[in-house]
């Protein structure tokens, strides 16, 4: 579907940090399906989950009232929307953090736990960032201590305190306002650590709101999050003001380099995940990231909301939703965060068996077979109850939804279904076990039966299988 997908604003990121062998040598970016449903938790927004060592999920985030932190655990993602809430800290009365209670994360360090939030005051916009610091196995239950603000160097609008480690040095990462620059709300700053509430060096300015794109309703970097792999170092950021404008931009630097060199740090000049009209997913943004319970991928955690328009202050507005998905990576060891998926179950991409760089993925309708698919949501499908029931499943397009896999005059195309019979039919299949390898999947036709869903000459076909390679063309993995 070129001519359409061309024009969409599509970047996103999925990660693998390990790989499942299954038949033919995989790439190193493949790694299995994920089976979340979106969104995990309504009203939650800033959401940071954290995975820990005692097997449980921690999520904390921004409620609508903006005046207290809570905590829910789970021994899954998808738990974790049904899991209860505690509140482990409730605003002060007056004085500092006693109102905008906003973007905490709970981090695990040396042993003991610590929860980086901000927080205004009587004056609701002198916002700093502070921490706490819990003693406990179960933060849930813990004994909660707050250890004060976090000193930067300067008292103005400050936020989005995150904390990661490189090297054996521990780094803050936050946004903050610079007063040599009125015009822009916030930037973004690094520095070492001597302990999870100080820091060790001065304050470095990695990245300050110059682009268009970061400069909409406000000039704005916030919500830093930082994701380490192939030797370099990810960080996420959110620009922009906290409505449809709302969008991650991204800055990358070798794990290697000075951190606290600006030099160090190199910005992609367009954003990487932006609204979606077709997904109807709209302001995504102020994201974490986790890692899938086999440990095989990593996982984008953010919010956004499922409608543009706003009635009044984008703040006041309670809806932004907890949401996951998936993290893939391009050939060069980047992220691709593609586009925020539909509400729903998360989707798959189908990895050819006996070509196993290569994807299934829709160009100008046509079903194909490529390797270093862009944009990756042309290769992203959901599995869903088949449009013909019976047991079966239809592959539904994930930046057209609507749109579904299906064949016609036993070529495969990807098209908007029109309700009749017969295209319902011909885009319902029955996933069986792969018929090369059966930890794969392979799709026999609903309405022929014996002609499977597979490749020959990097196009796709529903055919009778025939010959030595016939069952390896039909058989795929799904990630």
């Amino acid at each position: 579907m070129r001519r359409t997908v061309g024009r969409l604003v599509v970047t996103a990121v999925l990660v693998a940090t390990g790989l499942a062998v299954l038949g033919p040598p995989a790439p190193a970016a493949a790694a299995p399906a994920v089976s979340y449903t979106n969104p995990i938790a309504a009203q939650r927004a800033d959401p940071h989950i954290y995975k820990h060592t005692d097997g449980y999920y921690y999520l904390t985030a921004t409620v609508p009232a903006y005046d207290r932190i809570i905590l829910r655990r789970a021994t899954t993602i998808q738990g974790l929307s049904s899991a209860a809430e505690t509140t482990i800290w409730t605003r002060h009365a007056s004085g500092p953090m006693s109102s905008h209670i906003w973007a905490p994360e709970i981090h695990f360090i040396n042993g003991t736990w610590y929860v980086y939030f901000a927080a205004g005051g009587d004056d609701v916009w002198a916002i700093r960032p502070y921490v706490l610091e819990g003693t406990g196995a179960n933060p849930l239950t813990a004994s909660w201590a707050e250890k004060g603000q976090i000193q930067t160097g300067w008292q103005s609008f400050a936020l989005d305190a995150s904390t990661f480690v490189t090297n054996g040095t521990r780094y803050l990462v936050w946004a903050q306002h610079d007063n040599n620059l009125p015009a822009s709300n916030t930037s973004l700053y690094i520095a070492s650590m001597s302990n999870p509430w100080t820091l060790s060096s001065a304050a470095v300015s990695i990245s300050a709101p110059t682009l268009a794109w970061e400069k909409i309703g406000y000039q704005v970097n916030e919500g830093p999050a930082v994701l380490q792999r192939n030797g370099k170092i990810f960080l996420t950021y959110s620009a922009s003001a906290t409505d449809a404008n709302y969008c991650l931009g991204l800055l990358t630097a070798s794990a290697s380099a000075n951190l606290l060199s600006p030099s160090s740090w190199v910005k992609t000049q367009t954003p990487v995940f932006t609204s979606n009209t077709n997904t109807g997913q709209y302001g995504p943004g102020h994201n974490s990231f986790t890692v899938s319970e086999d440990g095989q991928s990593d996982i984008m955690v953010y919010h956004d909301r499922n409608y543009r328009d706003i009635s009044g202050d984008p703040l006041n507005d309670p809806n932004r939703r907890t949401r996951v998905q998936k993290i893939y990576w391009k050939a060069d060891g980047t992220p691709d965060l593609g586009i925020p998926i539909p509400d729903g179950k998360h989707p798959v991409r189908l990895r050819s068996y006996n070509n196993p760089a290569r994807y299934l993925r829709h160009w100008e309708y046509r079903a194909r077979l490529e390797a270093n698919v862009s944009p990756l949501a042309d290769s992203q499908f959901r599995v869903v109850t088949g449009l013909a029931g019976s047991g079966t499943v239809s592959l539904e397009s994930t930046n057209f939804p609507g749109y579904y896999l299906r064949h016609r005059n036993f070529e495969v195309y990807v098209e908007k279904s029109d309700g009749t019979a017969v295209f319902n039919g011909d885009a319902s299949f029955h996933q069986r076990a792969g018929l090369a390898d059966t930890a794969a999947v392979s799709f026999e036709s609903y309405n022929y039966a014996g002609r499977y869903l597979r490749h020959a000459n990097s196009l796709f076909y529903v055919q009778a299988l025939s010959g030595t390679t016939a069952p390896a063309d039909a058989t795929f993995y799904t990630e």
